[in-house]
This record gives C-alpha cells, structure tokens and sequence, in this order.
C-alpha cells in the first residue's frame, strides 16, 4: 500500500508498505545482482549505509547458485542475511542483451547461458516461478526488453506482447502465492512500461497494463544509451498515465542529477550499478561533484573523500590513503570507496526526502542538479 505524505508539483515523498517493511520514498535500492554488492560489501555492511532495499536479480540467481538452492536455504532475505525489502528484477534486461545468443518466441525466450552455452528457457510463467522461489518482496514482470532505438513497427509488436505476457505473470504469481509452500505468499507483481523512446507507443501501452491494477510499475528500456533530454521527455509523457496511488520505478538509473530530475518528474524507485561500479574504478560521488580517487593531487591530501559525509570511508580515512589503495591495486580501496558511494546515494534520497518534506525540494534541486554532474574542482 502507498501512502502519499507530501507532493511539490510532480515530485512525491511517500510511504510503501510491505509484508518486509516500510519503504520511505524516494528510495535508491542497492544493487546485489547475485546476492551480494560487487566491491566485498556485505548485507551487514549495507544496514550501516541506510540502504532501505536491495535488488537483486532473477537470471544471474537462476544459473548460479541455482533458485532451488535458494529456496531450499530459506529465500533470498535469509539467504543473504538481509532483513529489509528484497525486489528481484525478472531476468527479461539480461535474457535479452544476449542479441546472438537468444531465440524470442510467444511463449518466451530460448536463450543459451552466456558462460558455458547451456541452453535455458525462460518465459512469464519460469520468471515468476524462480522469483516465488527466490521469495523477494517485489517481483518484476517479465517483459521484453527492446534495444533503442528500435524500428517502430517492432516496438508495438514488443509492447503487444509484454502486455500479453504481464497477463500471464499476474496469473501464475497468483496462483504461486496460493499455494502452502510458497516462502513469501504476499509477494507482490511490478508491471513494466515499455516503447523505446516513442512517446504515443509509451503512453498506450502505460494505459493498458494500468489495467492490470498491480502492486507498482516501472518505466523500463530507458538509460540504454538515448540522450538524457530524451529520457526526461519520455518520463513526462507516461507519469500522467502510471497510477497515482501506487510506486513508480525507473529500472537502471542513474547519475545523482538523473535522480533528483526523475523525483522532479514523479518517479519514486530507482536502482543503478554506477555507485558501486564507477567506484571500484576509483571515481567517488561527493557533494561538490564527482571526483577521481587516483588524481595526483591526492597524494598529500590529509581529508577524506568528501567532508560533507560522515559514511565509515570519510570518518576513518584520507584522501592520500585511498589514493595510495587504488594505485597498489588493493581491494581494499575498491571496498572503501563502493561503502561511499553507496552511503552517498542512500544519503541523497534521504535528503530528498527530507527536502520534500519541508517544502524545500526545489530549492534543493537547484542547488544540486548540477553540480551533482560536475567534476570536484579541489
């Protein structure tokens, strides 16, 4: 259930119960694609870093440990050993980056595993029924997942079919819930909204799987590449469209900017790799902007990272020493800066939240927008 606590113009601060917890939105989830953070950063790790929700994901899961595995330890939460809201995204963004490898049919996707050729199956049906195992709190539908830019004839047709699909997740999700063996029976559906960058293709194709009355939806097949005005552009479109009484996710984004611009534009969810995958490439998120960890001017730097923050990277170490980390090519600097940025962007919804609920959010939007994009001048 969402409760809608404050608004300022489009952008939403809100409350999203469920049966692992209340979310606060806006809400950044951290991205554990195999059930764990890549950069050694633990479920334990991520309570201190006041992440709310953890995503992880359906395919990469299904191959390795296997979803029976999973099933049989307990479910993803006790898994993992996390305690809050798991969502597991259905598999589809992964099944159909393997252009080469992947046969789409009406009934799903035959696809060879892009490790060891192994060929695998995966339809509306499979995806819930792996997710049901997995026992996250939020499922996503299993939709087809179309490069962009894609010719627009093939784009309907794709809509046509995730619409198709979607029907047949939300019956075999209801059916799974039904049963007694079923970890998580209150386990809840996210319809995606698909179109490529078509605006009329977006907006039919949010009215019809609105219909569908589920738990949230999401704005997928966006941050593949299109430029970011026309990423706002297409979430402008479709938001007057999505339900105002349930979440709105935007699947894979983004910058700290393309956050704060989305909660301007209405969207409530987001999840993105680049927080802890920019910092095991030693570039860090600060409040003056982004910065390169290995920078020669670092050398003597006695300050931490970011002296706005106090994550347990900036309380604990310097600039100099992270440096130093990095160039020695030890995993311990991969570790401290992955723990910042993750800290930094729960900390930025946080902060957004706290903004919307002052009454300030675009204020804070103009101080920060921008400079969030720049490069760290000192």
């Amino acid at each position: 259930m969402l409760k809608l606590l404050k608004q300022e113009g489009r952008a939403r601060r809100c409350e999203f119960t469920t049966v692992h917890g209340v979310i606060q939105t806006p809400v950044f989830m951290n991205v554990g694609t195999s059930a764990a953070i890549k950069g050694a950063v633990s479920s334990i790790d991520l309570q201190d870093l006041k992440c709310q929700v953890e995503l992880c994901n359906t395919y990469h899961l299904h191959v390795r440990p296997g979803d029976e595995v999973i099933y049989k330890m307990g479910g993803l939460r006790r898994f993992m050993n996390w305690p809050g809201p798991v969502l597991t995204d259905s598999g589809g963004f992964q099944v159909f980056s393997l252009a080469g490898l992947r046969k789409i049919k009406e009934e799903g996707v035959y696809f060879s595993f892009h490790l060891d050729g192994k060929k695998i199956f995966m339809g509306p049906e499979e995806s819930m029924r792996i997710q049901s195992h997995l026992a996250s709190t939020i499922a996503m539908a299993f939709d087809e997942c179309v490069e962009n830019p894609a010719p627009r004839e093939y784009s309907k047709a794709s809509c046509e079919r995730t619409v198709r699909w979607l029907k047949r997740c939300q019956n075999e999700l209801s059916r799974l819930n039904s049963l007694e063996t079923t970890l998580n029976p209150h386990q809840m559906l996210f319809g995606i909204n698909q179109g490529c960058t078509y605006e009329d293709l977006r907006i039919e194709h949010m009215k019809q799987i609105a219909e569908f009355d589920l738990d949230g939806y999401a704005i997928g097949g966006l941050a593949v590449g299109e430029p970011t005005e026309v990423m706002y552009r297409i979430i402008e479109a479709v938001e007057p469209f999505m339900p105002k009484d349930k979440p709105r996710y935007l699947m894979g984004v983004g910058t700290p900017s393309n956050i704060i611009e989305a909660v301007a534009r209405g969207v409530d969810f987001f999840d993105c790799v680049m927080p802890s995958r920019n910092a095991r490439h030693a570039t860090v998120f600060t409040w003056g902007g982004i910065m390169h960890a290995t920078n020669e001017r670092y050398t003597y730097d006695e300050r931490p990272i970011d002296p706005e923050c106090d994550c347990p990277t900036c309380r604990n170490f310097t600039r100099s020493y992270i440096r130093h980390l990095f160039k020695s090519g030890e995993q311990l600097g991969g570790r401290l800066a992955v723990t910042h940025n993750l800290y930094f962007y729960n900390t930025l919804t946080e902060r957004i939240r706290k903004a919307l609920d002052e009454g300030s959010f675009e204020e804070f939007r103009k101080k920060y927008s921008a400079r969030l994009a720049s490069k760290l001048d000192d």
